[in-house]
């Protein structure tokens, strides 16, 4: 098997935000070929583009462009089909707002195109050793060195071009434990990763560093940035505003009290799905009921769970309560 075929398996059967599909056996493949990337100018020569997987922020500055996220490898043509109808300046740096295969499976193909790829350095942890899905034991291969970032972080980093900045921020234990928010300032535009998806569940990654709180950490940080006519790129889902990340906050701030009144009960996983605590919220924010239920799942983990990695993020979080 070729390495993009390697990508598409690891990718496919990785934890991924845009099916939320944690289920006994992988999902189908998608369908590569009949995926259409739409494009969406939000102003100031920066444009949101749609196809299979996470969200893209294309940012164009004057000598080149800034990417963040990349999808699946068998989009790679499109993708910079779109891209080069946008502009004919090349792409300079690809931002991984996280590590999962719907937002990384293009690093290869792009890398070599001579892309520089960006991520938070536990990014490159996880995807040079691979990972588990934590609810279903799951395996996605390590990824091959070539589809690794080169140029990683830790808490905070910058990209210039000319006539574009973007500020890089990590949340950490969010919806994984290696995050990346992009600020893009002067355009009033924010992309969020998987950190934050408009109009559904979040799949909270716990097995992997995700926790409910450092979620709500991050729309409290994202609150304090946007204002009412910026743009949000959400990792999945329509084009958002302040409104929308709102909602979104209070569906999560819910889901947590709800939760920990039940894990305080010593409600065991099962039976803390069978109570269906998000009901009133699933028809809204739960496409399936598998969503519904796996959203009570994540939500359980992050709050019955008490690993040592999230021992720094509890104490955090209950510092600012």
């Amino acid at each position: 098997m070729n390495r993009v075929g390697i990508a598409v398996v690891a990718t496919i059967t990785a934890l991924s935000g845009a099916t939320f599909a944690q289920q006994s056996a992988a999902p189908p493949a998608p369908d590569f070929s009949k995926v259409e990337i739409k494009t969406t100018h939000l102003g100031d020569n920066i444009y949101m583009l749609e196809g299979q997987g996470g969200n893209i922020t294309v940012a164009v500055g004057k000598d080149g462009i800034i990417m963040v996220d990349g999808q699946y490898a068998p989009l790679h043509d499109k993708i910079k089909a779109a891209i080069e109808a946008i502009s004919n300046k090349p792409v300079k740096y690809l931002i991984n707002t996280h590590f999962h295969g719907d937002h990384t499976g293009g690093n290869e193909l792009f890398a070599k195109d001579g892309v520089t790829i960006v991520s938070q350095v536990n990014v490159k942890n996880r995807l040079a050793a691979g990972t588990s899905n934590g609810l279903t034991g799951a395996k996605t291969p390590p990824a091959p060195p070539a589809a690794l970032p080169s140029d990683t972080y830790t808490n905070f980093s910058k990209i210039r071009l000319q006539g574009r900045i973007a500020d890089l921020k990590h949340i950490a234990n969010a919806h994984t434990d290696g995050d990346t928010y992009v600020w893009f300032k002067t355009a009033n535009v924010l992309s969020t990763g998987d950190t934050f998806t408009n109009g559904r569940y979040p799949n909270i990654d716990f097995a992997n560093g995700g926790n409910i709180r450092g979620m709500i950490a991050a729309t409290d940080a994202y609150l304090k940035l946007v204002n009412a006519r910026t743009k949000i790129v959400p990792g999945h889902g329509p084009l958002a505003d302040r409104a929308a990340l709102l909602e979104y906050r209070t569906m999560l701030i819910s889901a947590h009290d709800r939760m920990a009144k039940l894990v305080k009960e010593g409600k065991s996983e099962d039976e803390a799905v069978a109570a269906k605590p998000f009901a009133d919220f699933d028809a809204k924010w739960a496409p399936t009921e598998l969503a519904s239920k796996n959203f009570v799942r994540v939500v359980y983990h992050s709050l019955a769970d008490k690993s040592d990695a999230q021992r720094p993020l509890l104490k955090r979080f209950f510092r600012r309560s």
